[in-house]
């Protein structure tokens, strides 16, 4: 029955796709990021697994990557046909290979397609603001995260702070991601790390979306062990992105597919999203030119 209501909405649609043209593909491979454990992702991606192999009428394949550079590297490769990447991963994706292209973008619940950064700080810390993280250690989530590195790390350099360790930070480093840089500071490990929220709805649940979220959900934090000093300026949700070479009855199909979700599953798009949010919104490319135009500027930077 699922599969038939699924086919007569894609084809009421104009965007359905009939098994005949599904066999451009044999199987639909998708890219997980990591910031999780493999497990808890798989179990996120279930459901949505398997609705979306009855939609596209072919198998469909994840694969957890262990950090964001194994998506970016996948669908370089062509090993991978789509994957939600944050901004600055699909930014760094896109500038690599000219091989991918935005599909969706997450809304928030005020109908925005933008969300934060934050760094946080154990609550018990006598640590209050950037200035008091003077001497202290930083975990960044990944160097291609959005909000776990390249917003706030240029956000503090234009704040004339220098990221050399020892010179404002005692250390910096890379916990893994998000989940493991907010565990680290639980753990002490590190004074404060960087994530991502909405920002939106309330503080003691993690707000609607994002790593405090569904750490949260998860049982893994408790908001009121934690205080967030510092907040970034709006940051563009990352998309949904697909292969360029993917064939466009395919990618029609899968917009489709991607648009419908929250509507017609809402728990499913609850699951893969972290959290609440009132669906998605149509992507382009112009929704990303400042973070590919920011990327460009660190590779220089980099190479100088």
């Amino acid at each position: 029955m699922l599969r038939r209501q699924v086919i007569a909405m894609g084809a009421a649609m104009g965007l359905g796709l009939t098994r005949a043209r599904a066999e451009t593909l044999t199987e639909f491979r998708v890219g997980i990021l990591g910031g999780e454990n493999t497990q808890d992702r798989l179990v996120r991606y279930d459901e949505f697994q398997k609705l979306l192999s009855e939609h596209l009428h072919m198998p469909v394949k994840l694969f957890p990557a262990a950090d964001y550079a194994g998506v970016m590297q996948g669908i370089a490769a062509g090993q991978l046909e789509a994957a939600e990447f944050g901004a600055s991963g699909f930014a760094g994706a896109w500038l690599d290979c000219k091989c991918v292209e935005p599909v969706v973008v997450p809304q928030e619940n005020d109908g925005s397609t933008y969300y934060y950064s934050v760094m946080i700080v154990r609550a018990d810390s006598p640590i209050r603001t950037v200035e008091d993280m003077k001497g202290h250690s930083l975990a960044w989530a990944d160097p291609n995260s959005t909000s776990g590195y390249l917003i706030p790390s240029a956000t503090l350099k234009t704040k004339g702070i220098n990221l050399a360790d020892g010179a404002y930070f005692s250390r910096t480093g890379f916990a893994g991601g998000h989940e493991q840089g907010v565990i680290a500071v639980l753990n002490k490990q590190y004074d404060g790390a960087v994530t991502w929220t909405s920002g939106q709805g309330d503080i003691t649940e993690g707000y609607t979306r994002g790593n405090l979220r569904s750490m949260v959900d998860r049982k893994m934090l408790n908001m009121a062990d934690i205080r967030i000093i510092w907040r970034s300026g709006k940051i563009p949700n990352g998309p949904w992105a697909i292969r360029s070479a993917v064939s466009d009855e395919v990618k029609k199909s899968f917009a489709a597919f991607m648009l419908d979700l929250p509507v017609s599953h809402p728990k499913v798009y609850a699951d893969i999203e972290k959290g609440a949010g009132v669906g998605y919104a149509p992507a382009t490319m112009e929704l990303y030119k400042d973070i590919i135009d920011l990327r460009l500027a660190e590779r220089s930077a980099n190479r100088s």
